[in-house]
């Protein structure tokens, strides 16, 4: 599958060869359309919709709320997302609403009707690939945000090859064989890259029980590291959220460097 890179409301550039005269030929008339319908908003610099703000107001705002300072650290930042599941689409929803620079995406999946119960989905996006649906959803949020999707299964390999160019790792996987092989990237191959995992969070238990611990430097955990899923403790949006939110927060202190004084 084509890797799409979104930057502003319309700019997609196509990598590995998605222009060429191979793709234009087989590719599905809705990647046509969304190809040529974006670089036709970035060419001629409109608005997608009549009521969208344009940059300048989306980063004034930000600024006001966040700091100048803060802001302008945030924006220069960039984060992988690995899994867009009930753990990965709210991690990219929260750091989409705060103006991080850039963000890779990567899924394998499609959206089903099961996942609506914590995932940020719609209804009228099940059959679609995680990476589109949630790449349109993000888009909406912040139409100039900075968005690579990568729609391939991905293996201990294929990480430090994807996402090299990462400020930090976040690991959303549903997989088990993953989460250790995700954590062994970052300990290994993307040394220096800050890494935020997740494990236990299943269930109605104690908010409480999730936090983030440290367990190495730049290498963070977040959950209770106990509630797996089981009868009658299935994955949640509630506390499935709650663990994303910390996740997603600990990307920010990174990207910020509130944590490096004490490492």
């Amino acid at each position: 599958m084509p890797v799409f890179v979104s930057c502003g409301p319309g700019l997609i550039l196509f990598l590995h060869g998605i222009l060429s005269k191979t793709w234009y030929k087989n590719a599905k008339m809705y990647d046509k359309q969304v190809a040529f319908t974006a670089l036709a908003y970035y060419v001629s610099d409109f608005k997608l919709e009549e009521n969208v703000p344009d940059r300048k107001e989306f980063v004034a705002v930000l600024a006001e709320r966040h700091g100048e300072e803060i802001q302008a650290r945030i924006k220069k930042g960039v984060a992988g997302v690995m899994g867009l599941g009930g753990l990965g689409s709210a991690v990219a929803v929260a750091l989409v609403r705060i103006g991080i620079g850039k963000l890779l995406l990567a899924d394998y999946d499609v959206v089903e009707l099961s996942n609506l119960n914590r995932q940020y989905y719609f209804a009228d996006q099940i059959g679609l690939p995680k990476t589109v649906a949630l790449r349109d959803t993000l888009l909406r949020i912040n139409p100039y945000v900075c968005l690579e999707t990568i729609n391939e299964r991905l293996s201990e390999e294929r990480i430090p090859l994807l996402f090299q160019g990462v400020d930090v790792l976040v690991e959303c996987f549903d997989d088990p064989v993953m989460k250790p092989a995700a954590l062994r990237v970052a300990l290994t191959a993307l040394k220096g890259v800050g890494f935020v995992g997740a494990s236990g969070m299943a269930g109605f238990g104690d908010n409480n029980r999730i936090v983030t611990r440290r367990i190495h430097p730049r290498v963070y955990l977040v959950g209770d590291g106990e509630a797996e899923v089981g009868p009658n403790q299935g994955l949640m949006a509630p506390r499935v959220g709650i663990a994303a939110h910390h996740q997603a927060n600990q990307v920010l202190r990174l990207l910020l460097g509130v944590d490096e004084e004490s490492e």
